[in-house]
Parts: C-alpha cells; sequence; structure tokens
C-alpha cells in the first residue's frame, strides 16, 4: 500500500478537526451568558459598544471583550483610620460603606476601579469629618458622623455612576491616656451621684421620721387634752352634784336632828321642858306641813304657817320632785360623759365636748326654781 494516500488522508482529517474545533470554538466566543444580578459592558476592538442585559448575549467572536459589574448592593470595609480632633485628642475610627452601581457605563469608563476609588475617598472623608468635630461629639454624634460622611460622598460617586446608600461608623476610641482619664471621670461622677442620691435618701427618710414624729405628738397631746377635759367636767360634775345633794339634804337634816333632839328630850324624867322659841315654831310648822295637824294643844308651842317663800326656801312642796330631778340630771350626764369619752376613742376628738362652765349652766338650767333661790339665800 502507498504511504503517500495514507498520509493525505491523515491530513484531510486533521484539516476537519481543526475546522470543527475552529466552528466550536467560534460559536462559544459569539455567544456571551450575563447572570441575573449583573450587567456587563461590551468592547470590540477595544471601543466600548454596549452593556449586555442579563440573558445570552450574541458578539463579535474573537475581537470582543466584556467587564462585568455587580448590580446587587455591595459592601466596602474602611480601614481604621487615625485622626486628631478639634480639641487635639487623637482617635481612631473605621467604617463600612453600602453602595451600588446605578449606571455601569459610568463604572466603567469614568473610574479605574470603582470600589478602590469609593474606599479611598471614604477613608479621607472619615479623617476630615472626625478633624472637624470634639471628642465628645466624636463619641456621642455617632449619626451626626454617618450623615457628613454621605454627604461628602454623594457628590463625587454620583460622576462615577455609583450611589452610596449608607455609611455606618463602627467604632471610635480614643488614645489609651484619654481612656483612662475618661474612666476616672466616669467613676468619679458615679460616686458623686451615690453620695447625693445616699444624702438625698437620708435627709428624706429624717424628714419623714421627723414628720412622723410631729403627727405622733400631735395626736398624744389632743389625746391627753381630751382626756384632760373629761376628767375636768366629771370632777366638776360630782361637785356640782355632791353640792346640790347637800343643799337640798341640809334643811331635812336639821328637822331630823331636831326631832332625834326632842326624843332624847322626851326620855328623860323631867316633866318641865324649856325649848327655844325658834325650835318650837320651826318643830310646829314642819309638824302641820308633814302630818296636816297642829300643835297648838300643847303649851307653849305655837303651830304657825310658813308663808311662800319659806315653803319654797325648805321645799316643803316638792321634795321628791326635787330628789326626782337631781337623779335624773345626774343620769343624763353620765350618759353625755360615756358619749364624749366614745366620740374621743373613735377619733372624733372635740365633737360633742363640753367645758365644764356649759354643763354646770345647763345644770342650772334644768333645776328646779327653788334650788336657784335656795342658791342665790
Amino acid at each position: 500500500m502507498d504511504p503517500l494516500p495514507l498520509q493525505f488522508e491523515f491530513g484531510l482529517v486533521s484539516i476537519g478537526l481543526l475546522f470543527v474545533l475552529l466552528v466550536v470554538v467560534t460559536l462559544w466566543q459569539s455567544f456571551e451568558i450575563v447572570d441575573a444580578y449583573e450587567k456587563k459592558a461590551l468592547t470590540v476592538f477595544g471601543e466600548y459598544r454596549k452593556l449586555l442585559e442579563p440573558g445570552i448575549n450574541l458578539i463579535p467572536p474573537f475581537v470582543s471583550r466584556t467587564y462585568a459589574f455587580d448590580m446587587r448592593t455591595q459592601t466596602l470595609d474602611v480601614p481604621r483610620q487615625e485622626a486628631i480632633t478639634r480639641d487635639n485628642s487623637p482617635v481612631t475610627a473605621d467604617a463600612v460603606v453600602y453602595i451600588k452601581v446605578m449606571d455601569a457605563k459610568k463604572a466603567f469608563l469614568e473610574v479605574d476601579n470603582y470600589k478602590k476609588a469609593v474606599s479611598n475617598l471614604a477613608q479621607t472623608t472619615l479623617r476630615a469629618v472626625l478633624g472637624d468635630m470634639e471628642l465628645d461629639d466624636t463619641l456621642n454624634k455617632r449619626q451626626e458622623i454617618n450623615a457628613k460622611i454621605r454627604q461628602e460622598l454623594d457628590e463625587p460617586t454620583d460622576e462615577w455612576g455609583i450611589r452610596v446608600e449608607s455609611v455606618e461608623v463602627r467604632e471610635v476610641n480614643p488614645s489609651k491616656d484619654v481612656q483612662q482619664a475618661m474612666e476616672q471621670q466616669t467613676s468619679a461622677e458615679r460616686r458623686r451621684r451615690a453620695m447625693i442620691l445616699e444624702a438625698q435618701g437620708e435627709r428624706r427618710s429624717a424628714v419623714e421620721q421627723a414628720e412622723g414624729d410631729k403627727q405622733s405628738n400631735i395626736i398624744r397631746a389632743q389625746g391627753e387634752k381630751q382626756s384632760q377635759i373629761l376628767e375636768a367636767q366629771g370632777d366638776a360634775i360630782s361637785t356640782v352634784l355632791r353640792a346640790r345633794s347637800a343643799e337640798s339634804m341640809g334643811e331635812r337634816a336639821i328637822i331630823e336632828r331636831g326631832m332625834e333632839t326632842l326624843e332624847a328630850i322626851g326620855q328623860g324624867e323631867s316633866t318641865t321642858f324649856v325649848l327655844p322659841q325658834e325650835l318650837t315654831s320651826l318643830v310646829g310648822r314642819y309638824g302641820k306641813a308633814l302630818s296636816g295637824s297642829d300643835v297648838q294643844e300643847m303649851e307653849g308651842l305655837d303651830g304657825l304657817e310658813f308663808d311662800d317663800e319659806t315653803r319654797k326656801l325648805l321645799g316643803l312642796d316638792n321634795i321628791d320632785e326635787i330628789i326626782g330631778q337631781i337623779d335624773e340630771a345626774a343620769e343624763m350626764d353620765i350618759e353625755e360623759l360615756e358619749k364624749e369619752a366614745q366620740a374621743v376613742k373613735s377619733g372624733d376628738a372635740g365633737a360633742n365636748i363640753k367645758s365644764a362652765d356649759e354643763v354646770i349652766q345647763e345644770m342650772d338650767e334644768e333645776a328646779p326654781e327653788g334650788d336657784v333661790e335656795r342658791e342665790t339665800q
């Protein structure tokens, strides 16, 4: 077999395989697949042509190049930066910047590397913003720092087709010396507040205790006062009752004593008696008043009638009535005293308490007319 035809056939097969391979490669280069979350910039012979949308895109093979841009929100870490505040206090801070590509053409044509550009711009802006603030503001006004950094980033990033959605400063730390001073200041402030609160608590406790003692003393004094008033009223009422009882019974005691004397005289052996005129007249008048008889049969004893003034003075017409009124007045006074004592116990002190003079005056008004005349005389 001639080797030349074999070599020719082998050459034809190789050329066919190369052609098929070239066709496959050409087809592969003619299609570009774009993911749903990105866009790609297409250049042909280095010239910008268009943005490729998500899906399968037909492009010129071998002379085309594509550059992908992620259209989702992206996170850029801003490295820790050192800055000097307006009050000459060194601080360090880092931040996070959230960006989103809004125009992939500008991001491709206007800036070399938009991520690096935004990161560098955020670093310088962070140092500038911290340098314009005092130390206390950098520690307390975190939202204000975020807003200022975002405002400074908005204008240049818009030209790049990038939107800064948010800026978050994570940490702002002063130097170690400043931190120690701040800790000492915080400790001193807490001790001062604790001492103030303790002093206020002690003062309030003392005030409440003094107020309680005051109220207790007032209540105790009121109770003692009411007790003394009741005791004085009781003594006054008892004195008045004893005086009236003695006054009303005085005349009867004299008569009874005289009658006992007459009885003793009558038991003697003598048959002749000499009696004072006043005694005979008094016996005669009482005898007639009490028994309805006269003793004129006895020689030397003239039974005389009592006049109206004398009868009222001696209380012959209303002895039982006077005694009953005295008992009734005593019972009423005792009931009033019990009511007043009960009112004091129940806290209604001073509600129904009467002075001793008032009680005496009321009893004088209730007493019979004969008693008043006897007291006057």
